[in-house]
């Protein structure tokens, strides 16, 4: 299965979580009309591409930073180097964990 076809039917299962979302920031591999397309059609959400600019070259991309500093401060939680559970509910209680540790740490 295709990361696009993996996010479409993702979206499909938590359409009731996602019923705010007004955009979704993506990487090139979710470039395309039709993966904006259904998107759009399924939760009325609007599709926007952030690629990199240069190859090799370090340049901040607008709110890409934003996922790139939240994998940094999940790095420092050594059970997440590894995915190694085998049933997605645990995979996601493993993860909210320490996203609730940093939002106590922000407050």
């Amino acid at each position: 299965m295709t990361d696009r076809d993996g996010a479409i039917q993702m979206i499909l299962l938590n359409l009731d979580n996602l019923s705010h979302v007004e955009k979704s920031l993506v990487d090139a591999g979710y470039s395309g009309e039709r993966f904006a397309n259904q998107v759009k059609d399924i939760c009325s959400a609007q599709v926007e591409v952030v690629k990199r600019s240069e190859l090799h070259k370090f340049v901040v991309l607008p709110r890409r930073w934003v996922v790139e500093r939240l994998f940094g401060w999940l790095n420092k939680f050594r059970r997440l180097w590894k995915n190694c559970e085998c049933k997605l509910y645990i995979s996601s209680q493993v993860l909210t964990f320490p996203l609730i540790a940093i939002l106590i740490r922000r407050f």
